[in-house]
């Protein structure tokens, strides 16, 4: 096992100002070397959906974890949640470009999402997640979160699931699950870093 689900369990969920919960040591501390090792070699700022990667033994068997029915389950425990049938969506991240990081709530389409991360150590300020009371000030948080490896944090996907974190140059790796509204969503979000990939590649220094 990676995922500490017993950990998730006993997380209190926070309610204020959006339901969310912040886990530390969520993947077991034996495994986080192993499994930062093998964090796909991105290259390059943006999301990428995980299924355009040959991933190694040990991300493979991470990435199976979080889309198997006992973290679903916990996540349906523990936001009140019928998940049931929902289709999941991976996508990894390696660099920030100093514009990420602007606050958002994420799409309609997305039910929770769960950001995993997988940096070593962390002792900038920037590149923080905070999670905001507000969607014009990202210095009223309720939570700020170092990007540390093994940390995870979910939330229930609303109009108030602000979040953000001041700009950041450089490398800053995470895993974002999501569960989405059906399958649509999913084949749509391909092709279009598909598509953003293929420009990316004709055109490399744009």
């Amino acid at each position: 096992m990676y995922l500490d689900l017993d950990r998730l369990r006993a997380t209190p969920l926070c309610r204020d100002p959006f339901d969310f919960i912040v886990v530390d040591n969520f993947i077991r501390a034996e495994r986080v070397p192993a499994v930062v090792a093998d964090f796909p070699a991105l290259g390059r700022h943006g999301s990428f959906p995980l299924e355009l990667f040959t991933c190694g033994t040990e991300f493979a068997a991470l990435a199976a974890e979080l889309t198997a029915a006992p973290l679903r389950r916990a996540i349906e425990e523990k936001f009140a949640l019928d998940l049931n049938g929902r289709p999941t969506m991976i996508t990894l991240r390696g660099y920030s470009d100093g514009k990420d990081g602007r606050i958002h709530t994420d799409s309609e389409t997305k039910i929770v999402t769960l950001l995993l991360y997988m940096n070593q150590t962390w002792d900038e300020a920037a590149g923080r997640l905070r999670l905001l009371r507000r969607g014009d000030d990202l210095g009223d948080y309720v939570a700020e979160v170092p990007p540390v490896a093994g940390t995870a944090v979910a939330f229930r996907r609303s109009a108030s699931s602000f979040h953000g974190h001041l700009p950041h140059v450089g490398q800053r790796r995470s895993i974002q699950l999501n569960w989405v509204t059906d399958a649509r969503v999913v084949r749509r979000e391909l092709r279009r870093h598909r598509w953003s990939a293929r420009l990316k590649a004709l055109n490399p220094l744009g």
